[in-house]
């Protein structure tokens, strides 16, 4: 049985925190979905695109495994006030499905209100953010995970990050 993933994002997204996880995944044998808000198309600050096969207005956790939220500010910021992926993310969270965060995603999760009482790392401009969030912030570290929420401070974790994704389904097994 194939796995399915969906990469949430939005204009201005970190082209590598979208590129490197779409790819590992799709090789680890995921199906990978990407929603966008009205399914408008999204390209990254270098230019690459992400190609929406979805709208986020779609998103049910009841289809899907894993979540990604990669980062770069501009995208997380647009993505967490969509009213959808707030639910979407609550939702996966209450079903204890994998929600993963690099860089400035997990202010996503923040604005879902899933943060609190979790262990997390984040992109350091963001920390105060996540401790007011309730969350206990770990700094310097290349990935935390606690439960099934997986996250990382920055796209050169791109290795540790997606190491402990494919580790995560490999464990349930």
């Amino acid at each position: 049985m194939s796995r399915r993933a969906v990469i949430i994002t939005a204009q201005g997204f970190q082209d590598e925190e979208y590129i490197y996880p779409y790819y590992r995944l799709i090789e680890a044998g995921f199906s990978v979905d990407v929603a966008t808000k009205d399914k408008a198309p999204a390209f990254g600050k270098f230019g690459v695109p992400a190609r929406p096969t979805m709208r986020t207005e779609d998103l049910r956790a009841s289809d899907f495994d894993l979540v990604v939220l990669p980062g770069g500010f501009e995208a997380p910021d647009r993505v967490r006030l969509l009213p959808e992926v707030q639910e979407f993310i609550r939702e996966m969270d209450a079903r204890k499905k994998l929600i993963a965060a690099i860089c400035h995603g997990p202010w996503i999760l923040i604005s879902a209100g899933v943060a609190r009482g979790r262990k997390m790392t984040a992109y350091w401009s963001i920390e105060a953010d996540v401790r007011n969030s309730g969350a206990d912030y770990r700094h310097k570290v290349p990935v935390v995970r606690d439960g099934n929420i997986i996250t990382s401070p920055h796209y050169n974790n791109n290795g540790d990050f997606m190491r402990a994704v494919i580790g995560y389904f490999e464990e349930s097994r």
